[in-house]
C-alpha cells in the first residue's frame, strides 16, 4: 500500500505487529461480501460471523488493528517467535485458523530438522525450536507447508457441496499468493 499513511499510530503497538498487520491488510483487502463466504460481510479480514456485534462496513483500520492485536497477536503469542516467522504465522492464522497455521509451522520445523510434535499448539517446544532454526530456511519451509495446506483444501471433496469445492478452487490463487509472499 504505497503512499498511504500508516493505519495505526506507530507508538501504539510494537513494530513487528505493525509490519505484520500492514501485510494482513494487503492480503485481506477492504470491505467485501463474497457469495458463498460463510463469514458474511468482511472488512480487513474481520468477518460479521466472527464479530456479530460490529458494524463491519464501518470498521476502521485502527479498530481492526486493535482487534488483531488483542484477539490474535497477543492471544496466540506470535510476538514470541522470530519476527519473520511470527508475522507469517499471524497472517496464515487469520486465514486458515491458528491450529492449522501452527501445524504448518510444526511441519516446517520438522522439515528443517527440528523434531517437534504436531499438535497445532504454539507451545514452548515449538517456540524454542523456531528460535533455534535458521529463520530463512524455516520461512521457506513454512511457505511450502502453507501452500500444501491450501492446495489440499482446494482439492478436498470429502465435505461440502460441489459449489463449495468450486469456491475453494476460486480462492486458491489468492491463498497461494498469501502462502508464498
Amino acid at each position: 500500500m504505497p503512499n498511504e499513511q500508516p493505519s495505526v499510530p506507530s507508538g501504539s503497538y510494537p513494530g513487528p505487529f505493525i509490519k505484520a498487520f500492514e501485510r494482513v491488510l494487503v492480503d485481506e483487502g477492504s470491505y467485501t461480501v463474497a457469495i458463498g463466504d460463510s463469514g458474511g460481510p468482511t472488512k480487513f479480514g474481520i468477518s460479521q460471523r466472527q464479530y456479530p456485534e460490529l458494524d463491519i462496513a464501518a470498521l476502521t483500520r485502527a479498530q481492526a488493528a486493535a482487534i488483531y492485536y488483542r484477539d490474535w497477536w497477543l492471544r496466540y503469542e506470535f510476538g514470541t517467535l522470530p519476527e519473520a516467522i511470527g508475522a507469517k504465522l499471524f497472517n496464515l492464522a487469520i486465514n486458515m485458523g491458528p491450529r492449522e497455521a501452527t501445524l504448518c509451522l510444526q511441519r516446517a520445523l520438522r522439515a528443517c530438522g527440528n523434531a517437534v510434535g504436531e499438535d497445532g499448539a504454539l507451545g514452548a517446544q515449538t517456540r524454542s525450536a523456531a528460535s533455534r532454526a535458521d529463520s530463512d530456511a524455516l520461512l521457506a519451509a513454512l511457505r511450502s507447508e502453507a501452500a500444501g495446506h491450501y492446495r489440499q483444501l482446494a482439492a478436498a471433496t470429502t465435505y461440502g457441496s460441489t459449489a463449495c469445492g468450486q469456491l475453494r478452487q476460486h480462492f486458491l490463487r489468492g491463498w497461494l499468493n498469501r502462502a508464498y509472499e
